[in-house]
């Protein structure tokens, strides 16, 4: 599977306070060897991040949630649904460098 920054995945997500996994969306970051870094997408509109409309590709109005970082193993994603525009991936770029801006200081 062909994968880069900005494509849009399901990929089984082990959630953080259980053991179990759940089928999610997600947009992936970077990918490093068989690591990649993925920021989650929920279709809940009152969660924090930066939205994501049907006409973009999504299902259902959604949100994605860039303090929900983490990193899954490749063999993890189920399949590639879309890709995000070029415009989509630097709102996602600038906030993330906004976001870690307060490691300069």
């Amino acid at each position: 599977m062909d994968l880069k920054s900005g494509d849009v995945i399901l990929a089984t997500i082990q959630f953080s306070d259980t053991y179990e996994t759940k089928t999610r969306p997600a947009v992936i970051l970077f990918q490093e060897f068989d690591n990649v870094i993925i920021a989650g997408i929920t279709s809940n509109l009152h969660m924090k991040g930066i939205s994501l409309s049907v006409e973009e590709g999504a299902i259902k109005p959604s949100v994605i949630k860039l303090n929900y970082i983490f990193t899954i193993s490749k063999v993890m994603i189920k399949r590639k649904l879309f890709s995000l525009t070029k415009k989509k991936r630097m709102q996602i770029y600038n906030a993330l460098v906004s976001n870690l801006s307060e490691l300069k200081k």
